[in-house]
């Protein structure tokens, strides 16, 4: 009984956690000369907000950005950056606003994942009665925020491999672009190589002189 009841309070306990954590995972495409801004509430002082994004496609893979708090005071920015993965304390109530800029390119679109999570602190409550049950409660506490934090560096390292996987075939892809060119290219130039050769050709055995009969 006394398990099952440990059990139970664990369970809520990461309930609890679960509830207190919203996250957005999105993937957007920003235009040449393009400005897009997203944002996220925080509901109290002290929050936890986590900031991660990646370029998936397009140019050198790299973005410009900027975070504000709601009082537009500049929290985070960077320039041709490619990715990021941030965390900072919200000290201020309200919609925070996390911005890209893609104003280095003139032509290029470019393609970005990037989540934005907002999470309070987690607070362990006093267990209602000490001993035993207190003991096994706080082990399984212990058990499920390591597992928490193995599947979040799981999740950042599936981010990693999705990324590097993107930009790879983003790459082949280019590169497959400019074979194809110039490989038409070449074949343009051998086929005018050719017509001008038998241009040449013709006109050394053509009789172009003037005939006269006496």
């Amino acid at each position: 009984m006394a398990v099952v009841f440990a059990l139970f309070l664990s369970l809520l306990c990461f309930f609890q956690l679960a509830i207190r954590t919203h996250a957005a995972a999105l993937t957007t495409a920003i235009g040449a000369n393009e400005r897009v801004c997203f944002f996220a509430d925080a509901d109290k002082e002290g929050e936890k907000v986590g900031f991660y994004f990646a370029v998936q496609s397009g140019g050198s893979f790299d973005i410009d950005f900027e975070v504000k708090d709601p009082n537009e005071k500049l929290l985070l920015d960077g320039k041709r950056e490619r990715q990021g993965d941030f965390v900072f304390t919200a000290n201020t109530v309200g919609e925070y606003s996390f911005c890209f800029e893609n104003d280095m390119s003139t032509l290029t679109e470019k393609l970005i994942d990037f989540d934005i999570m907002v999470e309070s602190e987690p607070r362990r409550e006093p267990p209602a009665k000490p001993g035993q049950i207190a003991d096994q409660t706080s082990a399984l506490e212990e058990s499920i925020f390591r597992l928490n934090g193995m599947l979040i560096n799981i999740k950042r390292t599936q981010k990693y491999f999705h990324t590097r996987e993107n930009r790879g075939f983003d790459t082949v892809k280019g590169t497959r672009n400019q074979m194809f060119w110039y490989t038409v290219f070449e074949s343009l130039a051998v086929i005018g190589m050719a017509v001008l050769q038998v241009y040449i050709l013709q006109t050394f055995f053509t009789k172009t002189g003037r005939r006269y009969k006496v």
